[in-house]
């Protein structure tokens, strides 16, 4: 929507406009007093650093960084400093999917086994039934089976070689399910039927036209590029540091790094419809495609109390849709180690705004997103802005105190004075599973060590009976609770680990 001034007819009329309440004059200027509510926000949760674009009627209002990349360096976030957009991501593979489409080589309702042939899930039926429509709108009927690509050392191709030993958590279609294997798989499907794979055509087909050079699909060359982000995580005592892991065989589900001057232009393409600068990338019909609702989101209490304003949520294809204050929002987040993006649009006051944090919390671009949103819609109803970042702080610390009363619990159901069935040597050998391949357990300076590599590596605490505890070595990722359970001779027979699955041990010799 376009504000047009028209010259002030009487000196009463300018009289009248000094007596318009400051907080609605100010939002002439929608964004004025926003750098002082983004640095009470990196205040108020230790935020290290985090970059902001918007852009309101095809023009970019502001793309600037605030803060550090690191803790404990003075570097500055800059508009141009790069931060993993993790499952934004997925917007990027629905628009290069819908390119395929305008040009006639996929249709969106396709079976996926047309253009994969080789692609097999667990159930038949669902194998058969599976279209890219399905792909990209979370009704596959699988649960999340994350550990497949998580810090895992498996291929993109292995990821869906795999996926076929992934039961079904309910029925094909019956209910949103979020599943990154997915958008995964289309983003291969978009490979596959162009020629290329999913990195090139995003580069060519979005990054290049878009100018977004600082974007790309890998994190092998990420520190080479100067001017990165580092990824930090809440401890117990305070924000920390963690490594760019290498998250390339996300492909189209998470794989994107970019910063908010690159993410400004595609605000911009998202907000022109799939067109940029007079070009047409993609058409208005898929566009209207993305932003159709597929699948319904079901809103629990908690997402009532913090969006009373809003009555229905779904998934489109690669978008979050619900309604906000009478407006269509269509919005996606993004988490990846020590990394944190929203996007959010608002189409109908031509309004789009992103925000890049590199810290773990969910809720922080969350927020700062539906706080610029509501700066845009204040001038036209009450003139008020929600305080976001005290909502959104104390749902995150009811959150906090609930996950400190369910470690206390499991702590009180710890069975004190119990020692392990057998000798720790016992334990030792090679555990196997169809989904997520070999765990080895070791026996080193006397305690066990589990290796489910190349990430998921600790120590073995013991818990009680035959349960030890995991302390990851990598830090960040925390601990996990493993239990062993012996068969009918008394011995080892397999090792459930939380996060994974059951392994079964495999047998000694050739």
């Amino acid at each position: 929507m376009r504000i047009r001034f028209r010259p002030l007819a009487t000196a009463g009329t300018l009289l009248l406009l000094l007596f318009v309440p400051a907080t609605v004059r100010a939002q002439t200027d929608p964004l004025s007093g926003l750098d002082g509510f983004i640095r009470e926000v990196l205040e108020t949760w230790s935020a290290p650093g985090m970059a902001v674009a918007v852009v309101h009627d095809d023009r970019v209002l502001l793309a600037r960084g605030w803060g550090v990349r690191e803790v404990g360096r003075a570097d500055p976030v800059d508009e141009h400093t790069l931060f993993a957009i993790a499952s934004t991501s997925k917007a990027f593979t629905t628009a290069a999917m819908g390119m395929l489409v305008d040009e006639e080589r996929v249709s969106w309702d396709d079976p996926v086994t047309d253009h994969l042939p080789g692609f097999q899930l667990f159930d038949p039926y669902v194998t058969r039934e599976l279209t890219i429509r399905d792909l990209l709108s979370h009704r596959s009927g699988l649960p999340r089976g994350d550990r497949l690509w998580y810090a895992s050392p498996f291929t993109r191709a292995e990821i869906m070689e795999r996926v076929r030993y992934l039961e079904p958590g309910w029925s094909f279609r019956s209910r949103y399910g979020y599943q990154n294997i997915m958008f995964l798989t289309a983003g291969e499907l978009v490979g596959k039927v162009a020629g290329t794979t999913w990195d090139a055509f995003v580069d060519e087909r979005i990054f290049t036209p878009l100018g977004m050079e600082r974007s790309n699909t890998t994190t092998r060359d990420i520190e080479a590029r100067g001017n990165v982000a580092t990824p930090h995580v809440f401890t117990d005592t305070a924000v920390v540091t963690v490594g760019w892991r290498d998250f390339d065989n996300l492909g189209g589900a998470g794989a994107i790094n970019s910063s908010a001057a690159d993410m400004a232009q595609w605000l911009r393409l998202q907000l022109g419809n799939g067109t940029y600068e007079g070009t047409e990338l993609f058409s208005d019909s898929v566009t209207w495609e993305m932003r159709g609702a597929v699948t319904v989101i079901p809103r629990g209490q908690e997402a009532r109390e913090t969006f009373p304003e809003t009555h229905l949520q779904a998934y489109g294809l690669g978008w979050t849709l619900q309604d906000y204050r009478g407006r269509l929002v269509v919005r996606h987040g993004g988490s990846l180690d020590g990394m944190r993006t929203h996007v959010a649009l608002m189409p109908e006051e031509d309004v789009g705004v992103v925000v890049l944090t590199n810290l773990n919390v969910s809720v922080v671009p969350q927020l700062v997103a539906f706080h610029v949103l509501d700066r845009f819609l204040a001038p036209r109803e009450d003139g008020s802005v929600k305080d976001w970042n005290d909502l959104m702080r104390g749902r995150w610390l009811e959150d906090q105190a609930e996950a400190r009363e369910r470690r206390e619990a499991t702590e009180a159901e710890r069975v004190t004075g119990t020692t392990p069935s057998l000798a720790l040597d016992a334990y030792v050998g090679t555990y196997q599973d169809v989904l997520y391949g070999t765990a080895n357990v070791s026996l080193e300076e006397g305690a066990l060590v589990l290796d489910v590599g190349p990430y998921f590596i600790g120590t073995l605490e013991h818990w009680h009976f035959d349960t030890f505890r995991a302390r990851w070595r990598e830090r960040g990722l925390g601990t996990a609770m493993v239990t062993f359970q012996l068969g009918a001779d008394g011995q080892v027979a397999e090792v459930r680990v939380g996060g994974f699955d059951r392994f079964i041990r495999a047998p000694e010799g050739p």
